[in-house]
């Protein structure tokens, strides 16, 4: 993969990572009612999640252009009309009153791990942007090597963003300060999908 490509993946991996929403609020509960590891754990457990998803997509996609190229333009081109969607979805977002939804319980050994694996790889949601994603940066050649490198970004972007959530919630005031910027987040977000997206047709 080349570095530029790299980089565009990053960018994309980094601002969904750092989006508001259900993973978040996971790895926020976790961490206020089980303490600084449980939401650590639940951060890694995410990653992983994440990851794992990264990596089937890839592979498949890979094996998809060899056995039939013409299905996988269909899914190419859909996917750069899908991430246009999300880009225009989130420069059209507005900002969320109110706190965030928290259902309390008591987070106890590995529990915290557990639904955050399940939170990422029980999304259907992922599954299908990944799909769009990596349809953009997949080629036939594309092996376990590659394919690491796409599960590598994705799953420990995805993993640093909420353990470094899950360290600044533990010792300060950091869910004001993602509520307050989840608008500036959303804006970056939408130009980077839509960028992408005129990339794949232009």
């Amino acid at each position: 993969m080349e570095f530029s490509s790299w980089l565009a993946l990053a960018a994309i991996c980094i601002m969904g990572a750092m989006s508001p929403g259900p993973s978040l609020a996971v790895v926020i509960r976790n961490t206020v009612r089980g303490g600084q590891g449980h939401g650590v754990l639940t951060a890694l457990g995410h990653g992983l999640g994440v990851g794992l998803y990264a990596l089937i997509t890839a592979l498949g996609l890979a094996l998809l252009i060899t056995r039939n190229p013409l299905l996988f333009d269909v899914i190419r081109y859909g996917g750069a009309a899908f991430l246009a969607w999300l880009g225009i979805k989130a420069l059209l977002a507005r900002p969320q009153p109110g706190e965030m939804n928290e259902s309390g319980h008591a987070v106890c050994g590995r529990q915290g791990a557990f639904e955050g694996f399940m939170v990422a790889f029980l999304n259907p949601q992922l599954a299908i942007f990944f799909v769009a994603l990596f349809s953009q940066f997949v080629r036939a050649d594309t092996g376990w090597q590659q394919g690491g490198i796409m599960m590598l970004t994705a799953g420990g972007i995805d993993a640093l963003w909420y353990v470094l959530v899950a360290l600044l919630l533990s010792r300060g005031p950091v869910l004001g300060w993602l509520r307050a910027k989840s608008f500036v987040i959303d804006k970056l977000s939408g130009l980077v999908l839509l960028a992408l997206a005129c990339k794949v047709v232009w």
